[in-house]
């Protein structure tokens, strides 16, 4: 009988252990994103200094055949992902944004990166994003649904795939 007690408390014990859900917040990670600050796999010590702008990335991957590996950016963040900080946009120096997603959806950075100035280490590439691609990326951002269904056609742009992400002055 005390053998039978003894198995089913352990089998208990660990069923509770096997299914029990990890009560963590979900969102962006925390964080101040100070200058210093990395993301993701880290950045090269001479990343910083390598690092190209926006414009100058552009006219790479036009001459690259849409696209670049192993390229450093510079560049001010301008939106990041509200719910995980899964994603971010880099301002170019037309005004307008490319997208940046961390590589293999491996690490996530804090809405508090919005504003910062960063230095990107990873892939860039010429992409055509889908019309759904796109309303889900602003869905994600909280945009107005008025600006969401202006969304009609799909459009290229410039998507980098983030290895590390460093806060820079």
């Amino acid at each position: 009988m005390k053998f039978k007690s003894l198995l089913f408390a352990v089998a208990v014990s660990v069923s509770t252990l096997a299914f029990a859900q990890e009560s963590k917040k979900s969102g962006p990670p925390a964080g101040n994103a100070v200058v210093g600050d990395v993301y993701g796999g880290g950045v090269a010590s001479n990343a910083e200094s390598k690092a190209i702008s926006a414009d100058k990335l552009s006219k790479k991957l036009k001459k690259s055949d849409k696209k670049v590996e192993n390229v450093a950016v510079k560049g001010k963040v301008t939106d990041v992902c509200d719910k995980k900080g899964c994603w971010l946009t880099i301002q170019t120096e037309d005004n307008s944004q490319f997208f940046v997603k961390m590589k293999d959806y491996g690490f996530f950075v804090p809405t508090a990166l919005k504003g910062k100035n960063v230095v990107l280490e990873g892939t860039a590439e010429r992409k055509v994003t889908s019309v759904d691609e796109q309303k889900h990326y602003a869905e994600d951002a909280k945009k107005p649904q008025s600006e969401i269904d202006a969304i009609t056609t799909p459009k290229e742009e410039i998507r980098f795939v983030a290895n590390g992400i460093k806060v820079v002055n």
